[in-house]
């Protein structure tokens, strides 16, 4: 199937989750004047990244996560083939204390990517069913992991409702 018809809604909707809604007239996922994931992420000191809530993993751990599913999709994006085979995927989960040098690499590392998946989702391409279901599953798995950083660290929020 070709993704033509759905392309422009795929990256409207990850846009607003890395970008947030300041080019757009409001938001289907986040509030008007939420600023996105990348640009809270820089509210966050190498400290604040180290914390975890209930013992759970660390805002750095969620953020390096989401960064190697990135990796992966735009490998599979560049390559075809299923780069997930051979996926390591507990290793994004040992992160726990950083130093404000890996914090900023880890974060640089999170936006190029998604800035890439961006645009994967913006350009129409031929794909399965399956294929299809994890571009649009990359979203959701996003903004799970962006709600899960905003619950650790208030200074990662966006605007409450209402008050934009």
């Amino acid at each position: 199937m070709n993704t033509t018809d759905i392309a422009p809604t795929m990256a409207r909707l990850f846009a607003e989750l890395v970008n947030g809604t300041a080019t757009f007239d409001g938001g289907y996922i986040v509030n008007t004047g939420d600023i996105g994931l990348v640009e809270s992420l820089e509210k966050l000191s190498a400290a604040d990244a180290s914390r975890s809530t209930n013992d759970g993993a660390t805002i750095a751990a969620h953020v390096q996560h989401e960064r190697y599913g990135l990796a992966l999709m735009n490998r599979w994006a560049r390559e075809g083939g299923d780069p997930f085979a051979d996926a390591k995927w507990d290793e994004a989960w040992k992160t726990r204390e950083v130093d404000a040098a890996t914090w900023r690499e880890i974060r640089n590392g999170f936006a190029s990517e998604a800035r890439q998946w961006l645009e994967v989702l913006r350009t129409p391409r031929e794909t399965s069913g399956t294929e299809l279901n994890g571009m649009v599953a990359s979203i959701a798995h996003f903004a799970y992991h962006m709600g899960a950083i905003r619950q650790i660290d208030k200074q990662a929020r966006g605007p409450k409702e209402g008050t934009f």
